[in-house]
This record gives structure tokens, sequence and C-alpha cells, in this order.
């Protein structure tokens, strides 16, 4: 039961990524017939606009989603499925999003096969990630229902973690570093929020929330207000937060990098770039453990108004 419950959460945070990792108006279509541009060159030996196409080109690879990807140098077009009057697009974030939720199954099912008393190796790993995620993140906020929640904590941490380290590789891209990913976690967050507040409350009591005892009567209009766009900005805050940590620092790591190509600012550039992607894998592991501890904070919230 446990096991199938794994699953469904699994299968949820899956979709909400894939559904919305895409708007039709942000997908950047290849034209096959395009023509290159041709730049003229200056006396500096650079095309009129190199350096700034080469960095726009890079920017672009890593930070727009579009129906191709490139992968070891080949362009791969992604196919479109239709189904009657309904078109679903396997863009490039969504594959990536689907490539992080592979490998983080892939290492649950490595530690799973482990059979032995003393857990060793990945299991050794994992069973301290949860063990720390459990009682550090989670039952602070959920306290009785901490077990219940714990697959679907984990399933967002990892899977937001490999996205976020899948973005740093050459031809990879980040599916976090899209707003619509971040959206449709931010969406079952919400969902949970309002729905585990009416179960343990009653809906009586989830909309007495929003009216917090001890206000004076003439006041009490003004903080209802206060409380309802309180409890609206928390999956916007999760969503920004997320998403804009995401794009800024991969963007800063492209535009480093596409400032080698200048023999003046190669050597700099490729010192900075170092220190950046360092600086970009625990901004990985930071940004997953603030989304699941603001995931967690909010929950209570809803859940145990009175705290």
């Amino acid at each position: 039961m446990k096991f199938a419950r794994t699953l469904l959460i699994f299968a949820v945070v899956a979709l909400c990524g894939l559904a919305f990792a895409k708007e039709d108006h942000q997908v950047a279509k290849r034209d096959p017939h395009a023509q290159p541009v041709k730049t003229e060159q200056g006396h500096g030996g650079h095309g009129e606009g190199g350096l700034g196409a080469t960095l726009v080109a890079i920017l672009e690879h890593h930070l727009v989603d579009s129906d191709h990807m490139e992968f070891f140098g080949a362009d791969i077009h992604l196919p479109t499925f239709r189904f009657g009057e309904y078109e679903f697009t396997l863009t490039k974030h969504r594959v990536w999003w689907l490539i992080a939720l592979t490998l983080m199954g892939l290492i649950v099912w490595k530690a799973a096969r482990q059979k032995t008393a003393v857990p060793t190796g990945v299991r050794n790993a994992l069973e301290g990630l949860i063990v720390f995620v459990r009682n550090e993140v989670v039952k602070p906020n959920l306290h009785e229902k901490t077990d219940s929640f714990m697959p679907y904590f984990m399933s967002l941490f990892l899977g937001i973690l490999f996205s976020n380290l899948l973005g740093l590789l050459p031809w990879g891209s980040s599916a976090t570093g899209n707003v619509n990913v971040t959206a449709g976690l931010a969406l079952c967050t919400s969902s949970l929020m309002v729905g585990m507040g009416v179960k343990v409350n009653g809906l009586g009591g989830f909309l007495h929330s929003f009216a917090p005892p001890g206000v004076p009567g003439w006041l009490m209009p003004l903080m209802i207000i206060i409380e309802i766009v309180s409890f609206m900005i928390r999956p916007f805050a999760l969503t920004i937060r997320l998403f804009a940590n995401m794009l800024a620092g991969h963007a800063v790591l492209a535009v480093l990098l596409g400032l080698i190509v200048s023999l003046m600012f190669a050597a700099p550039a490729i010192a900075v770039a170092v220190g950046v992607f360092m600086l970009e894998i625990i901004v990985a592991l930071i940004q997953s453990y603030i989304f699941i501890m603001l995931t967690a904070t909010f929950m209570g919230l809803t859940m145990h108004p009175s705290h």
C-alpha cells in the first residue's frame, strides 16, 4: 500500500511538471529554411555583434524552451503527439524533467535493492537524507502526518535537485528554470494546503483561520483581506523563488562561458566561471531544500493555524 502511494505521488509530481512545462507562445521553433545571419568583420577581427550573438545563442540554449534539443553536438527535433484536437509537444524542458525523474527513480531503485542489515553506499546516503528531511523539515511542521507525506517531500527534493544539477551540464538544461514547471510544482503544494486544511480542521475551521482571534471588530475586515492575500501569495513565492534563482544562476554562468570566445576576457572569465559553477552546485542543493522547507511550513500553517 505504501509503495502504491509512493508511485502515485511520484506520478502526480511528474505530470505536474510535464503539463506546465510549456506555453505555446514561449516555445522557440526552429525554421529549417532559415538562413544563418552573416556579420561583417570589424577592425578587431570579430564579427559585428559576434560576441553578442554568441552570448545570445548560449543563453537561448540553456534558458529558452524549444521543440528541439542539442545533445553532444546532435540537433534532435522533438516530436509532437496529437490526441484529437489536443497537441502535446515533447519540449526540451519536458525531456530534461523526465531525465531528472528517471535518475531519481534509478537511485531509489538501486538503494532499495540492497538487503544488507547495515546500509552502505547509495542506500546509506539516501537513508541519511531521508532522516534529515523527516526530522528537520517535515516533522516540526506536520507532526503526526509526517510519515504520510514523506514520499511527496522526497519526490520534490530529489526531482528538483537533479533538475537543477542537469542544467549545469554542457548540453543540459534545467527544467526548474522554466516558470511553468515551478508553477506546476507549486500547484501541487497549493492543492495539498487547501485539501489538508479542510480535512484536518473542517471547512468551517479552514475558513475561520482567515479571521485571526483577538482582533478588534473594526480591524477584522482588513485582517481577513491580509490573511487571504498572504495565503494566495504562498504558491507564487514557491514559483518565483525557485524559477528566478535557477534562471539567474544559469544565465550568469552562460554569459561567463560565452566570454571565453574573446581572448581579452578568456582567462578571467574561466576563473570566475569555475567559481560560479561550484557555487551553482551548492545553490542547486540549497534551492531544493528551501522549496521543501517552505512547502512544509505552508502546509503546517494551514493544518495547524493556531500554531
